[in-house]
């Protein structure tokens, strides 16, 4: 892919950088430590395409080898965020595909998923207008999700006659707002308001419309500017401790710090408080 820098292999600790990454599908910007995923159809709502799709999966597998990005925003151009896959690109020609197409497509978007929960860097979404079946899902995967007032969330595979656990959502949804909660949503595919999406916990706060793409990015610079690795270990925790005891958790989680407190950003932030300054943190 275009956005390696020379050999992966030959870099020090396989590191690579994307600031050149010239995005086929969508728009993207890194900048600050700040990559920026715009998706970019307005005119039909920022529909998926299996090629769309597809390039997610392997930009974000790459994001986990990006020295340059510290923090990632997705969102949606137009004023809406994302409504699924596209009906004529993607929904048709699943009418005509066999078992074994049918699921190397599933397994795709499941893969995307995946790829959003293995990249270590906190993905923020910001969630405008409509967000709604794969959309939803590409929320759902993010670690934080800030949505304008006027954002209607729908997971509405049984709208299309499919059921309701897709790429990840019979497992996630639930930890996120409750059990009973992603049931209705998952079974209605009726579409949540923000308000509510707010009030149960999908949403962490809710923005103007014209201002949620940019306090997202706010938000995303300020974890870019924090303690990067950290910040990559709670992420690995909080997945990883979801198949967990509470005393297996107890332990993972000491070895986890431990291994922080080894950090040069540890060191910085300790120095810093005895000399009553702001650490400057670096990630390493």
């Amino acid at each position: 892919m275009r956005y390696l820098q020379g050999d992966p292999h030959a870099l020090p600790r396989n590191r690579t950088t994307l600031a050149d990454y010239r995005a086929e599908h969508f728009l993207f910007e890194a900048a600050d430590g700040v990559a920026t995923i715009t998706l970019n159809r307005p005119e039909r709502k920022n529909p998926l395409t299996f090629e769309s799709y597809a390039e997610l999966r392997d930009l974000f597998r790459a994001l986990a080898y990006a020295d340059d990005v510290k923090a990632i925003v997705i969102a949606g151009a137009g004023g809406n965020f994302c409504s699924g896959g596209d009906v004529h690109e993607i929904i048709g020609p699943l009418t005509r595909l066999d078992m074994p197409g049918l699921l190397a497509f599933t397994r795709m978007t499941g893969d995307t998923v995946k790829a959003m929960l293995a990249c270590p860097q906190p993905i923020v979404a910001a969630v405008d207008g409509v967000c709604a079946g794969a959309g939803a899902i590409l929320a759902m995967a993010s670690d934080l999700r800030l949505a304008s007032t006027r954002a209607r969330t729908a997971f509405l595979f049984a709208k299309v006659g499919l059921a309701g656990c897709d790429m990840g959502a019979c497992a996630i949804l639930p930890r996120l707002i409750g059990q009973g909660r992603a049931a209705e949503l998952l079974y209605t595919g009726r579409s949540m308001s923000a308000e509510e999406g707010e009030r149960w916990g999908f949403f962490n706060r809710l923005c103007a419309p014209d201002e949620v793409v940019g306090e997202a990015l706010q938000l995303a610079r300020s974890l870019a500017a924090g303690p990067t690795f950290a910040h990559g270990m709670t992420k690995k925790m909080l997945q990883q401790e979801w198949n967990m005891g509470i005393h297996d958790a107890i332990e993972a989680e000491a070895q986890a710090q431990a291994i922080c407190m080894a950090t040069n950003d540890f060191h910085r932030a300790y120095h810093a408080f005895v000399a009553k300054s702001v650490p400057g943190f670096e990630g390493d």
